[in-house]
């Protein structure tokens, strides 16, 4: 980590060195000042504010950040619900159907904070009363909303 704390940040080398060297649940720390510093590189530092202001809502505080990957349904696609596995699909979330049945299989995939096991499960428009958030894993969320 610190390597690349050198490379991509104009932090001092002591600093690069410090956060190089923690371990466990503080490594976070140096990981969090990194991607800051290669986001506003990359996109500016607006861009960075926002990202980190998503990514502390939905990975600290388990809400939904404004920023996250959404999925527009209309109205008419909902008339008879639409499969839960498909929705990972079009999210982004699952590179096909047999991928997302897998990831719930597992246990991998929920919605609204919620394991699912049930691959046939359907969503219907009154599910969309408010923003459906789906996460695969711990760290790829995506919001549904009705458009």
């Amino acid at each position: 980590m610190g390597r690349f704390l050198k490379l991509y940040t104009e932090l001092p080398v002591a600093e690069c060195d410090r956060l190089g060297a923690l371990a466990g649940s503080e490594v976070n720390a140096a990981k969090i000042v990194l991607a800051n510093a290669v986001t506003t590189l990359l996109h500016g530092a607006e861009a960075a504010a926002a990202a980190e202001a998503t990514a502390r809502e939905v990975f600290e505080k388990g809400g939904i950040g404004d920023d996250l990957p959404t999925v527009t349904l209309a109205a008419e696609e909902l008339a008879e619900g639409i499969g839960v596995v498909q929705l990972f699909v079009r999210a982004g979330l699952a590179a096909s159907g047999k991928d997302a049945k897998r990831l719930i299989a597992e246990g991998g995939a929920r919605v609204n904070d919620e394991i699912i096991t049930d691959s046939g499960l359907r969503i219907g428009a009154s599910h969309l009363a408010e923003p459906l958030k789906l996460t695969a894993g711990k760290k790829r969320h995506a919001l549904v909303v009705l458009g």
